[in-house]
Parts: C-alpha cells; structure tokens; sequence
C-alpha cells in the first residue's frame, strides 16, 4: 500500500461527536482514489464506477494526521480496481478501509474506453517514460535541423555553379 497524501484533521472537519466527519474523509479518499488512477491510467478523465463497503474502524480527532492510502487491485480493459486505507500517521492505528474502488477510464467522447494497463505503474516508470518521449522529441528536432541545414548548404551550391 502507497500512502501518498497526509490531511490535518481540523475543526471544519469534524462532526458533532467532535470526531472527523465521514462524509470529509470520503471526499478526501474519492478524490486521492481518482488521482491515483488518473496516475497508473495516464488520462485525466476516470469517473467513479462503484465504492464497496466502507469499514470505520477507529476515528480521527481534532490535530490527528492521518494519511491516505491506495493500492491498485486488478485492471479491467476501460476501469482500474482500487483498494484504500487510511490511518493514523502517528499511531498507524487503522481508521477505514475500502476493499473496492472501481474507476472507469473514458475517451475524449465520454464513453468507456480500453486504457492498454495491466500492472501498477510506479512514479519512477512515469518519469522514465517521459524522460525517453521528451529525448525522442529533441532528437526528431535535431535532425530536422540537420536536414533543413543540409538542404541549404545543396541549394546554396547548386546556385553557385
């Protein structure tokens, strides 16, 4: 499990038990899940497609930090399965867990489309990957460089004899 964000439980985000709101805490763990997938599935339009049963174990109070974790679980031809916890960041005691987050991936007309992924794609992948398209391109730059000098220096001797 990858726990990639940490919130500071404050007083808007508590309930009247003076406890963290479960509503907060699910928007915070809806938009943490649909980052994560818009991540591993490089595209940003994911919706969410089903949430499972979400288990409280333990709450949060007022100065908690707790953190957020995802872990993708299976990946379907247009959707990506996520499991979510979180917990306390100093104790780690467990406050809720979700065993089922589906996302679905969709094409630029809104529509379910395949996203080409079967396994966790980890932030050092993505980088290479962007690092070796951002190469490509400076050499496809150079080398239209060197022809287009090339076709100049043909031209420039043509006109000369």
């Amino acid at each position: 499990m990858n726990f990639h964000t940490r919130k500071w439980v404050k007083p808007e985000d508590l309930n009247p038990n003076g406890t963290l709101f479960g509503g907060s805490l699910l928007r915070w763990i809806d938009e943490e899940a649909a980052i994560y997938a818009i991540c591993q599935l490089d595209n940003q339009r994911v919706v969410t497609k089903f949430m499972s049963e979400i288990n409280f174990v333990s709450s949060a109070r007022q100065g908690d930090i707790i953190e957020l974790g995802m872990k993708a679980t299976h990946f379907g031809r247009t959707s990506i399965t996520l499991r979510a916890e979180v917990r306390n960041k100093i104790t780690r005691k467990s406050i809720l867990t979700v065993e089922r987050m589906v996302f679905v991936n969709l094409g630029a007309d809104g529509v379910p489309a395949p996203h080409g992924r079967d396994r966790i794609r980890y932030a050092d992948e993505a980088y290479e990957r962007y690092r070796q398209t951002v190469q490509t391109a400076a050499d496809a730059t150079a080398l239209a460089a060197a022809n287009e000098a090339a076709r100049e220096t043909e031209s420039e001797d043509a006109s000369v004899h």
